[in-house]
């Protein structure tokens, strides 16, 4: 009931961040929905009411399934992946600082 109620608050908050203006809080909305899928898989593990998925260490028919766990993995890499790369594109588009190396010159000031 916990981590039900865990994943409605994480979700409902990333959705909200995600439908607002600015990369910054699409980017935090995607982290939310990243911590929210994280939380429902390890639910789906069944890890509250059974053992550690470890061979050797007790019954098998009372042992986690350990599927979950490693499916958790894989969506923290990809969440990881997803919000690097929303926020190399967030500094992308951000405005040039003043005196910035990198940045083109104007064409109005430029010579002619």
């Amino acid at each position: 009931m916990t981590a039900a109620i865990a994943v409605g608050v994480l979700v409902a908050g990333g959705v909200y961040l995600v439908l607002q203006r600015g990369l910054v809080r699409l980017v935090l909305g995607f982290v939310l929905l990243g911590h929210a899928v994280n939380i429902l898989l390890l639910a789906t593990g069944g890890t509250d009411r059974r053992g550690v998925p470890l061979i050797g260490q007790g019954d098998p028919a009372e042992m986690a399934d350990p599927l979950p766990q490693a499916f958790v993995l894989t969506a923290i890499v990809i969440t990881f992946a997803v919000t690097v790369y929303l926020l190399a594109l967030a500094r992308a588009g951000a405005p040039a600082e003043i005196g910035d190396d990198d940045a083109a010159p104007d064409d109005a000031t430029g010579p002619r």
